[in-house]
C-alpha cells in the first residue's frame, strides 16, 4: 500500500496541513498512523465529511420542516 504525508494530503484535498493532522488525531482518516512524529496516510484515503457543514444542513432541514408544519 502506498502512503502520503499530511502535507501531501493537505495539498491533494485543498485544506491545511494542520487540519489533516487534526483529522488523523481524531481517528477520522482510516488507516492513518503516526510514524515517529509524522502522520502517514493511505494514498487512497477519502477526505472525511466536514461536520460543520453537515450540522448547518441538518438544522436548515429541521427549521424548514417546522415552518412547513405551521
Amino acid at each position: 500500500m502506498e502512503y502520503l504525508s499530511a502535507k501531501e494530503v493537505a495539498e491533494k484535498w485543498n485544506i491545511s496541513r494542520r487540519r489533516v493532522q487534526v483529522l488523523c488525531e481524531e481517528g477520522r482518516i482510516p488507516g492513518a498512523f503516526k510514524l515517529s512524529d509524522v502522520w502517514v496516510i493511505p494514498k487512497d484515503a477519502e477526505k472525511p465529511a466536514d461536520r460543520r457543514k453537515t450540522k448547518k444542513k441538518q438544522i436548515k432541514r429541521e427549521v424548514d420542516k417546522l415552518v412547513s408544519e405551521d
